[in-house]
């Protein structure tokens, strides 16, 4: 017999290679682009693997995913209102340790011309106990529903907006007062501080108002709760129904310029992120003029 000659090996360029690692053979290929792919390169797909090129270029063009409102879409979790809560939490840690502390940071409208840092840091300091118990309450029911809703940095948004918002209503509320009259006829409005979230959390209330009508939803459970939070501002002494006023307010106007403005044609459409965010922007500029008109005509 003949002996039959060996079979030559096949040409090293018809021998597949991955392309990240030119040393492999790899007769696996990527289901996007075809090429070869080691097992180091290789990616579950729903279909086959891809290689680690196209699922960081799949990553790259796939749309984020938007909510109702335009806002990111997150996992459901309240991350922002967690923060707030432990924020105002540890506020109100340090006002029973730091001597002082709630005099600087409380909202004085005959100082906040100077410190206009109190129209904010007002929102996160607290009185009494259940003040604070109360407001957190509140923050954290009204959070796990607009947080996921609105996307996260708009509920950041609308929160600021509105604990500035309640400040502002509180100061154009409040009669000027001299220092000297304050001393004789005792502190008015102008020289009485006020702290709390309270404006933050009307605001929440207010923006809930709004965004269930525009989604075409009840609401009739909050009216009751703002109507009996109103008559306690009026019952109980010490607090600034103003405040609560004006977060109101101002929570609405920003959930209307989220709810309406912009491609927001239909309940389950979102609106134009550019659109929300510079009525957003309009909305603390009118706050910024109203505090600087009360203040040049004191």
């Amino acid at each position: 017999m003949t002996e039959q000659p060996p079979i030559p090996p096949p040409p090293t360029d018809q021998v597949p290679v991955c392309p990240r690692h030119p040393d492999r053979e790899s007769y696996v290929r990527c289901q996007r682009c075809g090429r070869p792919t080691c097992p180091e390169c290789q990616r579950p797909a729903a279909v086959g693997i891809q290689c680690v090129d196209c699922v960081r270029e799949g990553a790259r063009t796939v749309r984020q995913g938007r909510t109702v409102f335009g806002g990111s879409a997150t996992d459901g979790r309240p991350l922002v209102t967690m923060t707030i809560i432990g924020i105002c939490v540890a506020v109100y840690l340090l006002q029973q340790v730091v001597p002082g502390l709630t005099n600087r940071i409380a909202f004085v409208p005959a100082l906040a011309d100077t410190e206009p840092w109190r129209f904010l840091t007002s929102g996160f300091a607290h009185g009494p106990i259940y003040h604070i118990a109360f407001n957190m309450y509140a923050l954290w029911i009204m959070g796990q529903y607009l947080e996921p809703l609105l996307g996260r940095a708009r509920f950041v948004a609308l929160y600021v907006l509105s604990a500035v918002g309640g400040s502002v209503v509180y100061l154009l509320m409040s009669t000027p007062q001299s220092y000297q009259d304050a001393l004789l006829n005792g502190p008015g409005s102008w020289y009485t501080s006020a702290v709390g979230a309270s404006g933050a959390v009307f605001g929440l209330f207010g923006a809930f108002l709004v965004l269930q009508r525009r989604l075409g939803r009840s609401a009739a459970g909050m009216y009751v709760i703002i109507g009996i939070n109103a008559v306690i501002g009026f019952v109980i002494p010490g607090i600034a129904w103003q405040a609560h006023l004006g977060g109101l307010v101002t929570g609405a106007a920003c959930a209307a310029a989220i709810g309406y403005l912009g491609r927001a044609k239909g309940p389950m459409q979102p609106g134009d992120r550019r659109i929300h965010w510079a009525a957003l922007a309009a909305v603390g500029i009118v706050l910024v003029l109203l505090a600087v008109a009360r203040y040049s005509t004191a």
